[in-house]
């Protein structure tokens, strides 16, 4: 697999040639060609699709041309931003664009909500993480909760392009914050849209969806994607019967290169780096129990970190 950094991060100003030098010898350590570009991240479009979801087109054709399902880019807005994962949902390679969808929960997320087209992105770095294992498996379970349904879009419609018969699962806890129905739609034989509320589809966890697909027929893969319970829930729930199910973890990561090991979970026993050695694992080998209380770490500091930004702005908003 290819590393592309498609960044202008570095240290010593646009493409900073010894941030290259960092970012090269780290792809070559991970034993994978190392490709760079300058380019200016140019916002085509950002906007709210749900209450706490935004969906950006931002220009980055490096990482459209060489992105696979399941791949994300690391994201920077200003050079005194923090670094965040973010799944590649879909691109346009004609445009050199990729979409992305991000949910609105702290500070960086708020600042990006509050950009307009045609302003600019500091850094986008990718594509990075393992590829989706993509064939013909035959009937494949899609499970997607919450913000999870924009990065089991693009693994659906790989699916579904590989010939698979796609069954899609989404859900949300109301109607209001489901995201991506008609795209999932068009990527699955059948469609499952459950809210916890009732408030539209079915009023049922996708859990419960999902074993009702699995008793009523065979199931060859199940891909779920969301929260950390959900997943989880998914994982108990196939391995009664071996069906391999794949979850994308979404730990805490800060470079986004093995480096840091914030990322770090424990997969079949062993330490993995999720965004190195991920960010897809066997299900049924993820210690889940470790994944939640890492992904607690840093909670006290986020929200000290959001108190401090919204202050700040209402400061700036007094004052003009």
């Amino acid at each position: 697999m290819s590393a592309v950094v498609d960044t202008d991060s570095a240290v010593n100003g646009p493409c900073g040639r010894r941030g290259f030098d960092t970012l090269a010898a780290i792809a070559l350590w991970r034993g994978r060609p190392f490709i760079t570009g300058c380019s200016v991240h140019l916002i085509r479009l950002n906007e709210k699709i749900s209450p706490n979801v935004g969906k950006m087109i931002v220009d980055a054709p490096d990482v459209a041309r060489y992105r696979r399902p399941g791949q994300f880019i690391m994201l920077r807005i200003d050079e005194y931003g923090e670094r965040i994962p973010l799944t590649i949902a879909d691109v346009d390679t004609a445009q050199g664009t990729i979409t992305l969808y991000y949910q609105i929960v702290g500070k960086t997320t708020e600042h990006m909500a509050r950009m307009k087209a045609g302003e600019q992105l500091k850094d986008i770095a990718g594509p990075l993480g393992h590829p989706t294992e993509i064939r013909n498996f035959g009937t494949a379970v899609c499970v997607g909760g919450g913000i999870g349904v924009a990065p089991i879009y693009p693994i659906a419609a790989a699916l579904h392009r590989e010939g698979n018969r796609v069954i899609g699962v989404i859900g949300a806890r109301t109607k209001d914050l489901l995201i991506l129905e008609r795209e999932m739609g068009e990527v699955s034989e059948r469609l499952v849209v459950c809210t916890d509320d009732g408030s539209h589809g079915r009023r049922a966890f996708v859990t419960e969806a999902l074993g009702e697909i699995m008793a009523a027929e065979k199931v060859d893969i199940v891909v779920a994607i969301g929260p950390v319970p959900m997943m989880r829930a998914v994982s108990e729930l196939t391995s009664p019967s071996a069906i391999k199910t794949l979850v994308s973890l979404n730990s805490v990561m800060v470079d986004g290169t093995g480096m840091c090991g914030g990322c770090r979970a424990i997969v079949d026993g062993k330490p993995v780096f999720v965004c190195v050695d991920g960010p897809e694992f066997d299900g049924h080998q993820v210690n889940f129990d470790e994944l939640m209380t890492r992904l607690n770490t840093y909670r006290d500091e986020e929200a000290v970190s959001m108190r401090e930004h919204r202050c700040r702005l209402g400061e700036v908003g007094h004052e003009g």
